[in-house]
């Protein structure tokens, strides 16, 4: 079965129409669709578009970096943490692993840190402005690997 790449610039914002980050000036993105590389809820509102189409997509939290989740905020010792500045919405990863949680700093009480590990745009409803650059077959290769080769996508050395 084949899948499509589609090549798109974009300018997001949230509902109040604060801008949180853009395309603009950069390469555009590109995606293997039913890859996972960009949140359910856009991929979804780009399907079977075609080159040249503006779309207005609006994404709810849930289909976009998920609701928050109290659970994932905790407090704990500054002495706990591998870094000796911290200030507030400092954001680092929790191990080695290149998949341990990144938190980020929400609160500084004397010895206690608060570490919250939800996404920083979780519990955001976003609005995405995109323009589709391109959109065409995936190769045999980009399916078997699962992402995009190529300008926008990943390079193999």
């Amino acid at each position: 079965m084949s899948k499509s790449v589609v090549t798109f610039h974009y300018t997001l914002h949230n509902r109040n129409g604060q801008l949180l980050d853009n395309s603009t000036g950069g390469e555009p993105i590109a995606f293997l669709e039913g890859s996972g590389q960009i949140i359910d809820g856009l991929e979804a509102a780009l399907l079977g578009a075609v080159a040249g189409a503006k779309l207005k997509v609006e994404v709810a939290a849930a289909r976009a970096y998920g609701e928050r989740d109290a659970t994932l905020v905790r407090k704990v010792k500054r002495s706990m943490l591998p870094v000796d500045e911290l200030k507030l919405g400092d954001m680092f990863q929790t191990g080695q692993d290149r998949h341990a949680p990144v938190v980020t700093v929400t609160a500084i009480d004397g010895d206690d840190v608060t570490l919250d590990a939800n996404h920083p745009l979780a519990g955001v409803d976003l609005v995405f402005d995109t323009e589709i650059v391109g959109v065409r077959e995936a190769t045999a290769d980009e399916m078997a690997h699962g992402h995009v080769h190529g300008p926008g996508g990943h390079h193999h050395h």
